[in-house]
C-alpha cells in the first residue's frame, strides 16, 4: 500500500471512532503526555491545534498553560511550505486559514526560534513502530525538522498504527508516540 493510499484507509477508520471513544481516548492519551519526562522538563513545547478526528490537542494545551509551559503553534507559509512557531497564550489569538486550519495571528503573538522550544508534538496520520510517520502531505514539518535537536513526539489514536509506513531519504522519525493504550518508545524499535 502506498503513502495516498493508507492515509485514505486511516481516516476512513478514524471517523468510524464515535464521540465517546474520541473523547476518551483523547483524555487518556492527554494523561500519557503529561507524564513523560520531555514534558514535564520542557520550557517551550511545540504542537499544532487539532481538528476532529485527530487527537484533540486544545485540552492539552490547557493543561501545558495551567503547567506554566509555553505553548507555540506554527504558521505555515504555503509559497516555500516552510513554518515558524509562534507563541500562544490564549485561543483567541488563532486565526482560521486554508484548509479550514488554526493558526497564531502574527500580530498578536510572538515568533519563537526553533532552539528554544524543547519538544514538537509532530502531527500525522498514519505511524509505524520506528517512529515514522505519514503526515497530510505538505511537507512541512519534515523540512522543518531537519534542523531540529529536540524530542518529537507524536498523539495518535491505535487504529493509527501499522507495522511499516513507506519512508523516504528525507523522513525523520519521532522518537515516541503515545496512544490511548501505550507509549511506543520507537528509538527501540
Amino acid at each position: 500500500m502506498n503513502k495516498k493510499e493508507m492515509r485514505k484507509k486511516v481516516n476512513t477508520t478514524l471517523t468510524e471512532i464515535t464521540i465517546e471513544q474520541h473523547r476518551d481516548f483523547s483524555e487518556n492519551i492527554k494523561k500519557r503526555l503529561l507524564r513523560e519526562k520531555s514534558i514535564k522538563e520542557a520550557k517551550t513545547i511545540a504542537l499544532t491545534i487539532s481538528k476532529y478526528p485527530e487527537v484533540d490537542t486544545l485540552s492539552v494545551i490547557e493543561e501545558l498553560w495551567g503547567l506554566g509551559k509555553k505553548v507555540v503553534v506554527p504558521k505555515c507559509n504555503p509559497s516555500d511550505r516552510s513554518m515558524t512557531f509562534y507563541a500562544i497564550t490564549s485561543f483567541e489569538q488563532l486565526e482560521t486559514v486554508y484548509m479550514d486550519l488554526k493558526e497564531p495571528i502574527i500580530e498578536l503573538t510572538q515568533m519563537v526560534d526553533r532552539l528554544e522550544i524543547d519538544v514538537i508534538i509532530v502531527p500525522g496520520i498514519v505511524y509505524d513502530f520506528r517512529g515514522f510517520r505519514i503526515g497530510y502531505g505538505g511537507g512541512y514539518y519534515d523540512r522543518y525538522l531537519k534542523n531540529y535537536d529536540g524530542t518529537l513526539i507524536s498523539l495518535a489514536f491505535t487504529v493509527q498504527l501499522t507495522h511499516q509506513v513507506p519512508k523516504e531519504a528525507h523522513d525523520i522519525p519521532v522518537d515516541i508516540i503515545i496512544t490511548e493504550q501505550d507509549r511506543i518508545d520507537c528509538l527501540r524499535n
